[in-house]
């Protein structure tokens, strides 16, 4: 079955990993593939144009169709720069899928500013701007599409150490919501997912040296599926959603929030000492 016969998919940061992973899967379902990679290393320096055009050769030599695009999206010039390339090469853009992104953890206390402002940059900048082109993109156009966007568990919960990666993360689930509601009745959808996989960004972490099958259990081609389930008419009316893959288990993703307490008096609303007499009421464990 090819569900994105006659669709063209912008991915960023597909050089490699998950990225790579969803290229390879789209193209097999008819899709052509404009891959996007600067080709740097896990934190975000230098650059390498071979790994894009190494994945639009595999693409290729598999019959499919695709062209690689090297700039940086966390730039105005390179986002545009991404949607030109596609409308260029194949005439339109129907899909994009935000997954670059880059890691400079450091607890807190001790983490620059510059480390800071560069994995915001990638992660939450590059979601925006590159988003922001593609939905000017297919509403020039009248035309439907969808947007697919890259958060975390680690934004979605919190992780130790990554502060910068997390805020970006927990930045691209709320832009992912408020996206959701403002490009809907423009027939473009806007989903995100929640991947955890074994990747060069995340193969030195805890968690994946703690299970020894992690690089087959955690495989980047496992979360690709749900992409491409985000990215085909069979998601038309799934919008504002964020799909955790994990492995072979996959959940959605809600925030929820206890039911209401009301003060014991109205008219004079709460007190910090009541707020603290009524805690476990209040936080939903009663």
């Amino acid at each position: 079955m090819t569900l994105l016969r006659g669709k063209v998919a912008a991915i960023t940061g597909s050089g490699g990993g998950i990225g790579r992973a969803h290229a390879l899967l789209f193209a097999r379902h008819g899709a052509k593939v404009v891959v996007n990679d600067v080709g740097g290393a896990r934190d975000g320096t230098g650059a390498d144009r071979a790994m894009a055009d190494l994945v639009v050769d595999e693409i290729r030599a598999a019959g499919g169709e695709a062209v690689a695009d090297h700039g940086d999206v966390s730039e105005p010039d390179g986002a545009e720069g991404l949607i030109r390339r596609a409308v260029d090469s194949f005439g339109q853009l129907d899909i994009l899928v935000n997954n670059a992104g880059i890691l400079r953890d450091k607890t807190l206390r001790k983490m620059t500013i510059e480390q800071w402002d560069a994995v915001i940059k990638v992660h939450l900048r590059g979601t925006f701007l590159c988003s922001q082109a593609a939905a000017r993109h297919l509403m020039d156009r009248g035309a439907p599409g969808r947007i697919i966007n890259t958060t975390s568990v680690s934004g979605l919960k919190g992780n130790f150490g990554q502060a910068n990666y997390a805020a970006a993360k927990a930045g691209i689930y709320g832009f992912t919501l408020t996206a959701a509601i403002e490009l809907e009745k423009y027939r473009i959808t806007v989903n995100a997912v929640a991947p955890i996989a074994h990747t060069r960004m995340t193969e030195d972490l805890p968690m994946m040296s703690a299970m020894p099958d992690a690089a087959e259990l955690l495989a980047p081609d496992r979360i690709a599926p749900a992409v491409l389930f985000l990215a085909s008419d069979l998601a038309a009316d799934i919008t504002g959603t964020v799909l955790a893959v994990e492995g072979a288990r996959m959940y959605v993703y809600r925030m929820s929030q206890t039911p209401a307490v009301l003060p014991g008096d109205q008219a004079a609303g709460w007190s910090a000492e009541e707020i603290d007499a009524r805690w476990t009421e209040l936080a939903g464990s009663r």
